[in-house]
Formats: structure tokens, sequence, C-alpha cells
């Protein structure tokens, strides 16, 4: 990362995310399409909050996405280019109902706004984290390292904001990466995060782990699918994570 990058902290965010993409970022098109994705809803998000949010430190928060993500949007299309890998257009459905939630937001717009934020910086932290750590393409592994003490810089934003307006400090970090690689050890229970798994898509996850008649999925307040299913026979509750994670019986 060249040295006008770096003097334009970068914050590719997630989602959620309101995170990023609840499919493990295994290779170098899912770091990409998952990093993409957070870094559109990021940019999004923040050109609708500064036309409606009240508050002027999150009017200024706000500016520093849209400028910082802009950046770094443009520095990883440039780095997929070279690598032959695609880069996502736009957000992806999840994301783009998070979007039209603020949009119709009529009251306390600052708060969803936050919380969002919160949830994305806390994904994207865990994704850039992992993947620096053990991705798979070099230029992206460096992109990933290099990007990722400005997303904590950003996090710290947030959660400053966040406390100014009273809300209960995040949750002390796990260790859980937001992806899935083959040495991340399966949680004891469901991660909550922004999941950007659609009802098809998470059904279809659920199936390919052994279980059928998947019905009544619904998404709660953690970013958990959770519905019905059957397994070996047997009626049985069953959840799915942002991070993939399936797990049967009440979690």
């Amino acid at each position: 990362m060249n040295m006008r990058i770096l003097c334009a902290p970068l914050a590719v965010a997630t989602i959620l995310g309101l995170g990023l993409p609840a499919f493990g970022a295994d290779d170098a098109q899912s770091f990409v399409d998952k990093a993409a994705v957070g870094g559109l809803f990021e940019v999004d998000s923040s050109k609708i909050a500064q036309d409606n949010a009240k508050d002027q430190q999150v009017r200024d928060f706000a500016q520093k996405m849209i400028a910082d993500h802009g950046a770094a949007n443009a520095k990883l299309e440039t780095i997929a280019g070279e690598q032959k890998l695609k880069v996502p257009a736009e957000p992806d459905a999840a994301h783009k109902a998070e979007l039209d939630k603020l949009r119709t937001t009529t009251q306390d717009f600052d708060q969803p706004y936050v919380e969002m934020q919160r949830r994305a910086h806390a994904d994207a932290v865990n994704l850039f984290q992992s993947y620096a750590k053990e991705g798979d393409n070099a230029s992206l592994k460096a992109f990933a390292a290099q990007t990722l003490p400005t997303l904590k810089m950003h996090r710290d934003m947030i959660e400053r904001i966040a406390a100014a307006r009273g809300a209960k400090p995040a949750a002390a970090d796990t260790g859980m990466p937001a992806v899935k690689t083959a040495s991340t050890p399966k949680p004891p229970a469901p991660v909550p995060g922004a999941n950007s798994f659609t009802e098809g898509q998470a059904k279809s996850r659920i199936e390919d782990a052994g279980y059928t008649d998947v019905s009544s999925l619904s998404k709660d307040d953690q970013g958990i699918w959770r519905g019905q299913a059957k397994r070996d026979g047997k009626n049985t509750s069953v959840s799915l994570d942002y991070q993939g994670n399936i797990f049967s019986g009440q979690q």
C-alpha cells in the first residue's frame, strides 16, 4: 500500500453486515467478495447517514467512512484485477436489506446506524485478521495486513461513539475469526455477527450438512438463522451462524 493511501485511513468493513458475507473466505475470490461487499455497504450506508444523522459526531464518522472506504475499495479493485478476480459491483441482498432499513428509519436514525457500524467493523477486523494470517493469495494477504490497523482504529472510533450514546461495550473478542479455515475450531454455540446468507443459501448449506425438511427459517437479532429440520429421521431445531457453523438442538 503506498503512502498516499496510508495517509487516507482505510476501513473496509463488512459486514454487515452488517457485516461481511456469511460464507467463509476460504480462497482469494471469497475474500474479495466479502471485503468488497462490506466496503460498498460502508459507503452507501454512510451516504444515507450524511443526510439523516442528527449527531455531528456521527455525521463526521460517516464522512470519514465515505472517504476511507472509497480509497480502500479502489485499492482492492486494483489488486483483484491484477489477480484476475471478480469484484462485486453492489452490496448483496442482506446488506441491501440493511440499507433499506436505514432509508426508511423515521425516528432515531443515529442509533441503528451506529449499531450497524459496530457489527460491521467487528466482523471486518476478524475477516482481515484471519485472511492476513491464513489467506491463499500473497497480494491480498498483504492488503489485508496493511489495512487491518486502520480497521481496528475505525472499530475503536465507533465504539467510543456508541459508548457516548450509552451503549454497552462490545463483547470481548472470542478469538473466533469471521471466516472458517481448516484450522478454525468449531465454537460451542452459534457465533453472533452480521450474517449475509440469504434464506435460500442458509437452507442449502444446512441440507448439505445432512439435514432434510428444513423449514421455518428466520434470522434473529444476533444474525443467526434458526429453523426446524430432520436428521436421522428425527425432528430437531437447527441454526446457522455467520461463519457457516451449523448446530442442532437449542443453542
